[in-house]
């Protein structure tokens, strides 16, 4: 058998551009299959409720990084939410991340162990995103809580920090840009183009939050870390689309103050999210049919579970799944 998997192995197509336009059309319509059959939007919908969870304790530790710049730079980050979540969405973070700022003044012990219970607390998404990406893949969960446990804050820590690094590049516009010009010696030319190019630098930053998670969530062995995969790229084009025409719908056609009263901007708001998540989760979808297209390619029968191997078997049945590689 363990030769069976290394000649299986030096088979497999080293990379998706090496998969035939016939073996990406199977990954496509196997893709557009798993939408339906791996419950992604009830998957997109457990995401949402956690994500409401830990939207909250992310922001507290986003704004206690932000505060060692000064109160404005909080106020410039949320003066600039609106271009990034529809209008009624925006009231939601507005209010909260006003709410934060004004009650953050803990410091020494208590401000560490504040920040370390909203990171546990906002580790909650990532504990689902690694569920729902095992589900996609169609793999159990192998690796015992020992390993999941520090994966699951070790995510978060890193998915934090790349927030905070969002919220300063979205911070540094306008007249705090044009101060941070002068205090630096950077002309206003300088200023201006940065002005424009950090919303393609946003892009790249949630581009790296989603190969994070797409690469260290799932029980799948990976064959290196991967700045850049098809389903990140389709994840984050989705999410961008998707935002934007929801924002439009919102603002034309929608009918949710009539329907939702006072609660329209917390279903906008919810809405939102699932609609976010539902993009994130296309994008396990189509690199996990990617990696099944590859083992087809290589000869691994079409119907064969797992198509994948695992990271860890810990946990699972004796190591079964593992032996079918």
């Amino acid at each position: 058998m363990a030769q069976g998997n290394a000649e299986r192995g030096d088979a497999i197509p080293e990379t998706p551009a090496r998969l035939g336009m016939r073996a990406w059309f199977g990954v496509f319509k196997r893709a557009a299959k798993g939408f339906k059959t791996d419950n992604l939007t009830d998957w997109a919908a457990a995401l949402t409720y956690y994500g409401v969870l830990s939207i909250f304790p992310a922001l507290l530790v986003v704004v206690s990084l932000l505060g060692l710049m000064g109160r404005s730079a909080t106020r410039s980050m949320i003066d600039n939410l609106g271009g990034l979540t529809p209008g009624p969405a925006r009231q939601i973070l507005d209010t909260a991340l006003q709410t934060l700022q004004s009650s953050r003044g803990a410091a020494g012990v208590a401000a560490i162990a504040g920040i370390a219970i909203a990171l546990w607390s906002a580790s909650g998404y990532v504990a689902g995103f690694m569920r729902a990406s095992n589900a996609v893949y169609d793999i159990g969960e192998g690796r015992p809580i020992w390993k999941t446990l520090p994966t699951r804050i070790g995510i978060t820590a890193v998915l934090v920090i790349l927030l905070a690094i969002s919220a300063v590049a979205v911070v540094f516009t306008g007249t705090l840009a044009d101060q941070a010009g002068r205090v630096l010696g950077i002309g206003q030319t300088a200023v201006l183009v940065w002005d424009i190019a950090k919303w393609p630098v946003l892009v790249i930053v949630v581009g790296l939050i989603f190969a994070i998670l797409y690469g260290a969530a799932p029980n799948v062995r990976q064959p290196g870390f991967r700045w850049i995969t098809p389903g990140s790229v389709l994840a984050v084009v989705l999410w961008i689309v998707a935002s934007a025409a929801f924002g439009l719908y919102v603002a034309n056609f929608g009918s949710y103050n009539k329907t939702y009263g006072a609660m329209a901007s917390v279903i906008i708001f919810l809405v939102w999210l699932w609609i976010s998540n539902i993009a994130v989760l296309l994008g396990v979808e189509l690199n996990a049919e990617l990696e099944r297209g590859r083992a087809i390619q290589a000869g691994y029968p079409l119907d064969k579970e797992p198509y994948v191997q695992p990271r860890d078997t810990t946990k699972l049945d004796g190591g079964s799944r593992a032996s079918d590689l």
